[in-house]
């Protein structure tokens, strides 16, 4: 194996329900992000920054169209050389090689052979940050353990029952882990499990030989998880932006975050460039009658109305008289006249008819599907 080379997996396979129904027939890792980004964007520009050249991505089945149409040959993140490459895996089939009683874990140990890499990177999606993976590899091979897991000090009120919580000792190794439901000791910072891991490649793929063979695991991020504790993982405190997307209200937070200029530098222009699939449009049109006050607008808009605190992604269309205020307005949307959007979120080719109403909250944004014509008012997410 190369030294000092890394691979890299992106296994992120949990539905997450309470993103419905933005999540339906795409993954999370494709959801689109403040207005021209999708969130898988972040771990592969992470990936691209650290020059790892080999990714192999892991997705429940279904799911996969949105990802191929986003990243295509991979151009953008430098996956389209002939050194280059990335692969997609369907989760199902692990579980159905499972339950043949197979060596499920074959493709992925396949992989990781080929990939002559000594180190693999493990990342999920749901987990919003810009992660330097060259610095956690230096620190990494300083503390030679098999394993080292990334963690962020965050504020209980970010976190879900489900969320792990680092216990790390003066050494700077896991010497416990708990879910957060299990933390009953709610400090005013917990360390969550960033789902992010480097490991040593041949030690992973031992461990994959005998998570199969006794008929274990078929996550990744499960099987790495239960072996933080038993090998003396270390722990890389990341201090940069993190978001910890896991429903509606998060998902809706984390793009108003991008309002804020602190919390957008520091996600977007903190050490590293943060690349997407790139569209050559025309530029956003304001007419004289336009009225923009702390909002983000991608290109090939079109913008006639009045725009508080808001994201509109490309070519949405914002007609003379309408009110748009905290809200998410997707690709392709059109706003007609005197319509008011507050405190919402607009999926892909929404259509709101002149004069309508929809009206959220806060902490309990509406949600439109994509495709969808709203007649009617909708308050609170019920349509009157």
């Amino acid at each position: 194996m190369k030294t000092k080379k890394m691979c890299t997996i992106l296994g992120n396979v949990s539905t997450f329900e309470g993103l419905s129904p933005l999540t339906e027939n795409r993954p999370l890792d494709t959801l689109p992000f403040d207005c021209k980004y999708r969130l898988i964007d972040f771990p592969l520009s992470s990936i691209a920054n650290a020059n790892i050249n080999s990714i192999f991505m892991i997705f429940n089945e279904g799911e996969t169209r949105s990802v191929f149409d986003h990243i295509g040959g991979g151009k953008e993140w430098n996956l389209d050389s002939l050194q280059n490459s990335y692969f997609v895996y369907f989760y199902q089939d692990l579980l159905k090689q499972k339950a043949q009683g197979l060596p499920y874990y074959a493709s992925v140990i396949d992989y990781l052979a080929k990939s002559e890499a000594e180190y693999t990177v493990f990342m999920g999606s749901n987990m919003l940050s810009s992660i330097d993976l060259r610095a956690v590899l230096t620190y990494h091979r300083a503390h030679k353990n098999k394993m080292t897991v990334v963690y962020k000090k965050m504020d209980p009120t970010k976190l879900f029952a489900e969320d792990q919580i680092l216990d790390v000792d003066s050494a700077g190794n896991v010497a416990q882990v708990k879910t957060f439901a299990q933390t009953f000791e709610k400090e005013e910072r917990l360390n969550l499990s960033m789902n992010t891991y480097i490991v040593q490649t041949k030690w992973l793929m031992d461990q994959l030989r005998i998570e199969q063979k006794q008929d274990g695991t078929t996550t990744l991020h499960g099987l790495l998880a239960e072996k933080v504790v038993p090998i003396q993982a270390s722990a890389y405190e990341y201090t940069g932006y993190l978001s910890n997307i896991q429903d509606v209200p998060s998902y809706y937070q984390a793009n108003l975050d991008m309002l804020t200029e602190k919390k957008f530098n520091d996600l977007m222009y903190k050490g590293q460039k943060i690349y997407t699939k790139r569209k050559n449009e025309v530029p956003t049109y304001y007419s004289e009658a336009s009225k923009v006050t702390n909002s983000q607008c991608a290109t090939g808009c079109i913008i006639e109305g009045s725009l508080e605190s808001s994201l509109i992604s490309r070519r949405a269309i914002i007609k003379k008289g309408a009110k748009i205020k905290q809200a998410i307005i997707m690709s392709n949307a059109q706003i007609e006249e005197d319509a008011e959007i507050s405190y919402a979120i607009l999926d892909k080719y929404v259509t709101v008819k002149p004069g309508v109403r929809i009206i959220g909250s806060a902490q309990n944004p509406v949600v439109i599907p994509k495709n969808q014509v709203v007649e009617n008012d909708v308050i609170g997410g019920l349509e009157l």
